[in-house]
């Protein structure tokens, strides 16, 4: 398989089948291209997976099964964008199952990946020209875990 230009990079500590494995059941039209063992010679266990080249919705992704030296964080993240409020429930719902729910948003699912989950609405809610409105539906989001469009459009037309 060509890389592509830019390709994330995921490292996780001996979990990157199992991860693998849960966001292909995910993300539709998904798909694993190929896996790297541990060779002799490799620092990891001989034969355990050091790689998996993967895609989610036409997105490029390696995961790297390389010890706990490091750790992931909210710092990145991947943003799915959303068309619609069932949408919205479907990757948040599927992907917070054994996470963590935060706020606005984003989640950490349970390989510790940090996801946000944000309806295409959000940027015209938050962007209204009028500023009240724009005010009061990022009011509403801040008090939000999982986005609720409905919510945030009676918010913005409380005024």
């Amino acid at each position: 398989m060509r890389m592509p230009p830019i390709t994330p990079c995921i490292w996780l500590n001996g979990t990157g089948d199992d991860a693998v494995d849960f966001w292909l059941s995910v993300f539709k039209d998904s798909r694993r291209f190929d896996r790297g063992e541990y060779t002799e010679s490799a620092p990891g266990e001989t034969g355990s997976t050091m790689v998996i080249n993967f895609e989610l919705l036409g997105t490029p992704f390696m995961v790297i099964n390389a010890g706990s030296e490091y750790t992931l964080s909210p710092a990145v993240s991947f943003l799915i964008p959303c068309k619609d409020q069932a949408e919205v429930d479907y990757y948040w719902d599927r992907l917070v199952e054994g996470g963590v729910p935060s706020q606005c948003g984003w989640l950490t699912d349970r390989f510790g990946v940090s996801w946000q989950v944000v309806p295409e609405r959000l940027g015209q809610l938050l962007s209204d020209p009028d500023a009240g409105r724009a005010d009061r539906a990022m009011q509403a989001m801040l008090t939000m875990a999982k986005i609720d469009i409905g919510a945030m459009e009676a918010a913005a037309d409380a005024g």
